[in-house]
C-alpha cells in the first residue's frame, strides 16, 4: 500500500476553465439537440442540416405515426362511448316498451261501493280460455266470491274476506260466464277498480 502524492493547485483546472468546460458542454448539447434530436424525434428543422442528412424525413415519420396512433385512439374511444350511449338508449327502449305492455289492460271499470253495498261483474268466456286481472280496492276491505256459471254448470274459483286486492288468472272450466261478486262489509265507502286481458268475448256488469 502507498499514498498517491496530492495535486498541487497549480496542476487543478482554474474556475475560468471549469467556466469554459461547462460553456462548451452546453453548446454542444444546443446543437445536438437543434441538428439532430428535433429533426429526428419532431421533424423540427431550424437549421436545415437534418433535411440535409436525412434526420428530418425520420422525424416526420415518426410524427406521422404518432398522429395515426392518436387519430386512432380517439376513434376508438369516440366507438365505445357512441356504443355505450346506443346500449343505454336501447335498454330504456326496451324497459319503457316492457313497462308499457305489462300496464296494457284490455278492459278497466271503477266502483264505489257504500257500506253494505255490492257488485258484479262477469267475463264471457269459452272452455279453456284464460283471463288474467288485477283488483284494487281502496278506502276499505270487501267480500269476494269467484265463480262461473253457464250450460247448468257452476263452479267456485276463490272466495274472501276483509280483501284489499287481489290479482290472478281465471282459466274457464266451461263455457259461461266467470267473474266476480263484492259486498262491502265497512263502514266507509270503499271504491274497486278491477283490470282484465286475455281471451274473452264481454265484460260485463251482471249486477
Amino acid at each position: 500500500m502507498f499514498n498517491a502524492e496530492k495535486p498541487s493547485l497549480d496542476e487543478l483546472p482554474s474556475s475560468a476553465q471549469l467556466i469554459r468546460s461547462t460553456a462548451i458542454a452546453a453548446a454542444s448539447a444546443v446543437v445536438i439537440l437543434v441538428t439532430v434530436v428535433l429533426p429526428a424525434e419532431y421533424n423540427i428543422d431550424p437549421t436545415g442540416l437534418g433535411g440535409a442528412i436525412g434526420l428530418a424525413e425520420m422525424g416526420e415519420i415518426k410524427t406521422q405515426l404518432a398522429g395515426e396512433a392518436e387519430a386512432d385512439r380517439l376513434m376508438e374511444l369516440e366507438g365505445q362511448e357512441q356504443s355505450s350511449l346506443m346500449n343505454d338508449i336501447f335498454g330504456l327502449f326496451v324497459g319503457a316498451a316492457h313497462a308499457q305492455e305489462a300496464e296494457v289492460w284490455r278492459d278497466e271499470i271503477t266502483f264505489t261501493l257504500a257500506p253494505g253495498d255490492s257488485a258484479e261483474w262477469k267475463l264471457v268466456m269459452e272452455e279453456g280460455q284464460s283471463v288474467e286481472y288485477r283488483i284494487i280496492v281502496e278506502g276499505g276491505r270487501v267480500n269476494f266470491d269467484m265463480h262461473g256459471h253457464g250450460g247448468g254448470n257452476s263452479i267456485t274459483y276463490e272466495k274472501g274476506r276483509g280483501s284489499t286486492g287481489d290479482e290472478g288468472e281465471i282459466i274457464a272450466a266451461f263455457d259461461g260466464e266467470h267473474g266476480w261478486f263484492w259486498r262491502n262489509r265497512d263502514s266507509s265507502d270503499t271504491t274497486v277498480t278491477v283490470q282484465v286481458r286475455g281471451e274473452y268475448a264481454e265484460f260485463k256488469d251482471a249486477s
